[in-house]
């Protein structure tokens, strides 16, 4: 299945902007969205957005705490209606948000009609299932991932509709595309629920707003959670065969974080592949979801990742081009917790970690890398500490007489499109030797694109700096130097 786009084939952008950004979409109209852009030029894109920066964490919960919002005080809940207080926090944060972007007071009227409409909808939805619930033959358990599909769909849908009001105020033919399913009856897959929010859009002449959050039988939220707006971003780009996709962010995508190395010591990166994309995230550093660069990387259809607010800069291009100077590009770090299993009777068994796996699998923990031997295994995890727990009070009951322990860590990798011939592992230990840093582990995987140090948690700042300043800022100068004697 394809989306026919008229006349722009391979010549229209996709492109997605963040929740931060969203919070300042008024800023964008001189930057992003207008510019120096006239008449032609101010269309064959298509706009992704995100619902407005914190209102996702009201819906569901505070993706950095846990802290819960309308969806786990409603998952909780008995017959109070605690959850239903936080659901009227969360119309008065989106009225805050549009009143910041919206100037005419019309505009206002309508994105707070909007909001009360959708609240109010919501709102009589939960009530309702609430009551359902009540009686012994329903389950809420059994409807709870369409309750958070349905209050997620709600940020996406006011951010979308709010920015399209905008756009159309500032003169431009732009049009809100809600796939959210909101009172829809059909039963689409995401990518007929894509082709009939697009079927009538001509991007020649029309500036596309889409939500992004799409209902669909698949359920998004199921398999991507939080990451889905990346998905339905990226299958629009495949769908349309989008020429390039680009994803507009607050900062650039640099070679270590400069709260950590600084701002002068930075560069940014401006060309790397999907591979280094993939190593971003499993550092919990996304340029973009895995499983949507997959998609991307398939259709053969390059990102871009780009500063929201330097409109004349070209940010960052991944594509599948391998690297002209090997090196490494970026240095980053992760909190994990190294969790070690110790047994004697571990040596020569085949597939001795299976029931490891199932258990982190199970508990949904995410395995940052993993190392064993002929009797320990470890595996560095991506998780709160009691998450951590659970999973070492069901792996003591499976192997009564190992050994388990937790500690508190940092993996900081070194990442780049072509690590070979580099030395990364030998310069890297001699940095860290030489910031006085310990290093715990140490691993470079055959297909030379990361190696990682693991450290102390409270020295992952210190190794991040010493490893940039010696793999990367010093690299760089010695590239610079060798460039005039080679030309000499």
């Amino acid at each position: 299945m394809s989306i026919q786009v008229p006349n722009t084939q391979g010549t229209h952008t996709v492109e997605k902007i963040g929740g931060t950004s969203m919070s300042r979409s008024h800023e964008l109209l001189d930057t992003l969205f207008l510019g120096d852009r006239e008449d032609a030029s101010l269309y064959n894109r298509i706009f992704v957005v995100s619902a407005y920066g914190g209102i996702t964490n009201l819906l569901l919960e505070n993706k950095k705490t846990g802290e819960p919002g309308v969806y786990g005080l409603f998952s909780n809940a008995e017959n109070d209606h605690g959850w239903s207080e936080a659901l009227s926090t969360v119309a008065t944060a989106m009225c805050k948000a549009h009143d910041a972007v919206l100037e005419h007071p019309g505009d206002r009227a309508d994105a707070h009609d909007f909001v009360r409409d959708r609240i109010e909808g919501a709102r009589g939805c939960l009530i309702d299932l609430q009551r359902l619930c009540s009686y012994g033959h329903f389950r809420l358990s059994q409807h709870m991932l369409v309750i958070r599909e349905l209050l997620s769909g709600l940020g996406e849908a006011h951010s979308a509709f709010v920015t399209a009001q905008m756009l159309r105020r500032a003169g431009v033919n732009a049009r809100c595309i809600d796939l959210s399913g909101w009172r829809d009856e059909g039963i689409y897959t995401l990518d007929e629920r894509i082709e009939a929010g697009l079927r009538d859009v001509d991007v020649t002449c029309e500036l596309p707003i889409v939500t992004g959050y799409a209902q669909c039988s698949e359920g998004l939220m199921q398999e991507f959670d939080r990451g889905y707006s990346e998905v339905t971003f990226s299958r629009l780009a495949a769908l349309t065969g989008a020429a390039e996709a680009i994803i507009h962010k607050e900062f650039h995508l640099s070679s270590a974080d400069p709260k950590i190395v600084g701002e002068k010591a930075v560069r940014k990166l401006g060309h790397t592949n999907y591979d280094v994309a993939d190593q971003l995230s499993n550092m919990g550093m996304e340029a973009i979801h895995p499983k949507a660069a997959k998609i991307l990387r398939q259709s053969g259809i390059p990102l871009r990742v780009t500063n929201a607010f330097e409109p004349h800069d070209s940010g960052t291009l991944i594509d599948n081009e391998p690297s002209k100077e090997p090196g490494v590009e970026m240095v980053t770090g992760l909190g994990v917790y190294a969790l070690e299993l110790f047994e004697q009777d571990m040596v020569g068994v085949k597939g001795y970690d299976t029931k490891v796996l199932d258990v982190l699998a199970r508990h949904k923990i995410r395995i940052v890398a993993k190392s064993s031997n002929a009797n320990t295994i470890t595996h560095y995890l991506d998780a709160p500490l009691k998450a951590v727990r659970r999973v070492e009070r069901d792996l003591s009951e499976i192997y009564p007489n190992a050994t388990l322990s937790a500690r508190n860590l940092a993996v900081v990798s070194a990442i780049g499109r072509n690590l070979a011939d580099q030395n990364v592992l030998l310069k890297g230990l001699t940095a860290l030797d030489e910031a006085g840093i310990d290093m715990i582990a140490a691993q470079q995987t055959t297909r030379t694109v990361d190696v990682q140090f693991v450290v102390a948690r409270d020295r992952m700042t210190d190794a991040i700096e010493a490893l940039h300043r010696k793999l990367v800022a010093r690299a760089r100068m010695d590239a610079q130097k060798a460039k005039p004697a080679a030309a000499a």
